[in-house]
C-alpha cells in the first residue's frame, strides 16, 4: 500500500471492522490492517448484531445485494434457505436475524465499505 494511500486511510473517520473471532479471513484482514498501523473500531457482529437500518447502509456502500453478501455454504442456509426465491428485503430480514450467515470481513468507512478477502481490498475505500 502507498504511503498516499495509507495517509487517505488514516484520514477517514475510524473504518468500522465487522469481525468474528472464529474466521480466520477476519483475522487475517485485521492483521494487515493493523500491519498497516490502520486503526479500526471492531464490532463483534454476533454479539452485537446489525439492525436492518445499518444493513442496508453497509449493503449500499458495498454496492451488493443481501444475497451477494450470504454464505451459502453455511449448513443453516442449506438446510434453510437454499433455492428460495426472496426479495432483497426479505434476504435482509434473514441476514439480521442470522448474523452467522453475512459474508465476512467487511470494512466501512463514512462513505465505503469492501468485502475484505483478501485483506488487500480494503485499499479500495476511498474518501
Amino acid at each position: 500500500m502507498s504511503l498516499h494511500t495509507i495517509t487517505k486511510l488514516k484520514k477517514i473517520n475510524m473504518l468500522k471492522f465487522y469481525h468474528n473471532n472464529r474466521c480466520s479471513k477476519c483475522r487475517t484482514s485485521l492483521q494487515y490492517l493493523k500491519d498497516k498501523s490502520i486503526e479500526v473500531e471492531v464490532i463483534e457482529y454476533l454479539k452485537n448484531p446489525l439492525t436492518k437500518e445499518e444493513l442496508t447502509n453497509i449493503l449500499n456502500k458495498l454496492g451488493k445485494t443481501a444475497f451477494e453478501m450470504v454464505r451459502t455454504h453455511e449448513e443453516l442456509y442449506k438446510k434453510k434457505y437454499k433455492g428460495m426465491e426472496l426479495t432483497n428485503d426479505e434476504w435482509i430480514d434473514i441476514l439480521v436475524e442470522n448474523p452467522r450467515l453475512i459474508k465476512r470481513p467487511i470494512v466501512e468507512s463514512d462513505t465505503a465499505a469492501v468485502w475484505a478477502v483478501p485483506a488487500e481490498e480494503v485499499e479500495k475505500i476511498k474518501d
